[in-house]
């Protein structure tokens, strides 16, 4: 009667494994609806020159609502040393991106930075810490994946200290 037991439930449980075990591998391979609809990208910078570093890196991810409107947030880190000069700055952003046809994309960002600056000479030892805040709006041309285009700081002033200029150009790569 053992023997005729185990045989039986070897029966029944191979196709009942070979129907269920499908199905438990197909659903582990669906993804959420939500990051279907996620892009990730950024920015990354990095030069050398006359005595100096500066080098910046800045991910970022975008949620697509549709084929016309996305926003997400994004990360910043950059630093530069020049001779006596160091600058190291971090910070945030918002950006929120639409494109009325598929290659022009137009945008607005919001973007708050901590800047850490020390001047050191000979005679001078000075710390300037500081908070700052730009508001970008631009536009660009898209091509797949990279966007090209220029933003203008609204909330720039000749005493900016951050930015040497209220033009930016950009170059945006999400995947």
């Amino acid at each position: 009667m053992k023997i005729f037991c185990s045989r039986s439930l070897k029966f029944l449980l191979i196709p009942i494994l070979l129907t269920v075990l499908p199905k438990i591998a197909s659903a582990q391979e669906t993804t959420n609806p939500f990051w279907e609809k996620v892009q990730f990208g950024g920015g990354l910078g990095i030069s050398f020159g006359n005595g100096g570093f500066s080098g910046t890196i800045a991910p970022s991810a975008i949620y697509n609502f549709n084929d016309y409107f996305a926003m997400g947030p994004s990360l910043i880190f950059s630093y530069q040393s020049f001779d006596f000069y160091k600058t190291t700055l971090y910070g945030g952003s918002w950006i929120v991106l639409a494109n009325p046809i598929p290659q022009i994309q137009l945008s607005a960002e919001i973007e708050q930075l901590r800047v850490n600056r020390t001047i050191k000479d000979i005679d001078i030892n000075l710390e300037n810490n500081f908070w700052n805040t730009a508001l970008f709006v631009g536009a660009g041309y898209r091509a797949g994946f990279v966007t090209i285009g220029l933003r203008y700081n609204v909330l720039y002033n000749d005493r900016d200290r951050v930015y040497a200029t209220a033009w930016n150009p950009f170059v945006r790569v999400y995947f």
